[in-house]
């Protein structure tokens, strides 16, 4: 069977979108991908003229998804086919970006009828790439190009409202990354391509995270936010043989409704570590728990996705520590700055800090502080 890796590229109006599903294809074809694109399913339909103005949005939307997921299916089964070696399969737009083009009611009005939940739907991508409105730090040139588009109708405050909307639809996903405008249009495409190279593991899979010990958050302050995303995570770590690599196993989701990972760790630096992982079905996730380490307790946790400012923030709270809690920030270099909310108080960095690694809670329980 080929390697089929699926990933969503989505963002605001006028983000580069277009540009970047070109430069995708460029690149990956290179380097021996054979890269197959499923294309945006709402423009298809209203310029085939099924508008959604002309009827009850929530039906329009309930047709949207139900065509959406069976051309992924169908373009996933036919590569599943193919003689190939690295299938990349590039949604334009998933199918949480409807999310952001309906109210709460209408949306678990769509899931209940379409028979599926949230996380089910979210998490049947492997990776989400968003890129931020040009409205939003360059709207000269979004200015410039809603007049030379007579398609684009958003005002930059409407076109940055509906980014925020589309950031949030997709906060709580495992992989989901922002590419802003802080640099040029050719420069932030670049940036797309790099983030997708490296989930990808060309040429080696890399993360980049720093660490924080932050004071125990306002929890109910986090669910109210609609750009924060609570999953619940139980971690379990394999015998390897081999000190220098980690190996793991985890259930992530929320409500019953779960995805299975293995990740493969080795450390290169000390904010720099390489790391392949792989979905699991659930049979293969309970075969892979018989071969746990019984040395090391399970680790459970309540994660709190969060985006701000154009990056993606975890805060996991630990049920065995009540005033303290640990946030990671992933970075796309090890010099990115890191801009916390207002509401987070940082009592120190922890990265490379063996104390605070999961591994080191699963062998022993510090004290909070220590």
């Amino acid at each position: 069977m080929p390697q089929i890796t699926k990933i969503v590229i989505t963002g605001g109006p006028c983000g580069g979108k277009s540009t970047g599903l070109s430069k995708i294809e460029e690149h990956f074809s290179a380097l021996g991908y054979h890269v197959i694109f499923v294309s945006e399913t709402a423009t298809e339909m209203i310029t085939g003229g099924a508008v959604p103005w002309m009827g009850k949005n929530a039906d329009f939307q309930k047709a949207l998804l139900g065509l959406q997921l069976h051309k992924e299916r169908a373009y996933a089964k036919w590569a599943g086919h193919l003689d190939r070696d690295k299938i990349l399969l590039v949604c334009d737009r998933g199918a949480l970006d409807n999310k952001a083009y309906m109210t709460q009611d209408d949306f678990a009005d769509v899931l209940s009828d379409m028979r599926t939940n949230e996380i089910e739907l979210r998490d049947s991508y492997d990776a989400v790439f968003h890129l931020v409105t040009a409205a939003n730090g360059a709207e000269k040139a979004y200015i410039e190009n809603k007049s030379n588009n007579l398609a684009r109708t958003e005002t930059p405050e409407k076109a940055r409202e509906l980014d925020e909307k589309l950031i949030a639809a997709w906060t709580g996903h495992p992989h989901l990354r922002t590419i802003d405008n802080s640099t040029g249009f050719e420069a932030k495409i670049g940036r797309l391509v790099g983030e997708i190279a490296g989930f990808l593991g060309e040429p080696e899979p890399f993360e980049i995270e720093r660490k924080f010990l932050i004071k125990y958050p306002d929890l109910a302050a986090l669910e109210r936010m609609p750009n924060c995303s609570k999953v619940e995570i139980i971690q379990t770590y394999l015998q390897t043989g081999d000190a220098d690599e980690e190996r793991r196993v985890r259930q992530r989701g929320r409500d019953g409704y779960y995805i299975f990972t293995e990740t493969a760790k080795r450390r290169i630096t000390g904010l720099k570590r390489a790391e392949t992982e792989r979905r699991l079905t659930q049979a293969e996730y309970l075969t892979l728990l018989m071969n746990a380490d019984t040395a090391l307790r399970q680790i459970r946790k309540t994660r709190y996705c969060l985006s701000h400012a154009n990056q993606y923030l975890e805060i996991d709270i630990y049920p065995f520590w009540g005033n303290t809690a640990i946030l990671e920030a992933e970075l796309s270099d090890e010099g990115q700055r890191i801009d916390f909310p207002g509401f987070i108080e940082v009592i120190r960095e922890v990265t490379g800090d063996l104390r605070y690694s999961n591994r080191a809670l699963a062998e022993t329980v510090p004290g909070e502080g220590d």
